[in-house]
């Protein structure tokens, strides 16, 4: 291999590098935004816990109402 064949190729290993660099850095940026972004699915994924047994318990007080208003409808007597 004479001496333009070994340039050409150490150009073309620095430009793949300098490029793997760039993708390098990319993915690095994606992996710190979706980081953040699951830190902020983690918290709105605990509010939404908290937001489903608050439901629930709303829900078993209306039954528990419904329950009482409906026997109470009848009072007691037949028609």
């Amino acid at each position: 291999m004479d001496a333009h064949e070994s340039d050409d190729i150490l150009r073309t290993l620095l430009r793949i590098a300098v490029s793997q660099e760039a993708i390098n850095a990319d993915l690095r940026t994606c992996v710190q935004e979706l980081r953040e972004a699951n830190r902020q699915q983690a918290v709105m994924n605990g509010a939404q816990a908290v937001m489903n047994g608050d439901v629930k318990t709303t829900l078993a007080r209306i039954e528990t109402l419904l329950a009482r208003m409906l026997r109470q409808d009848g009072n007691g007597t037949d028609a």
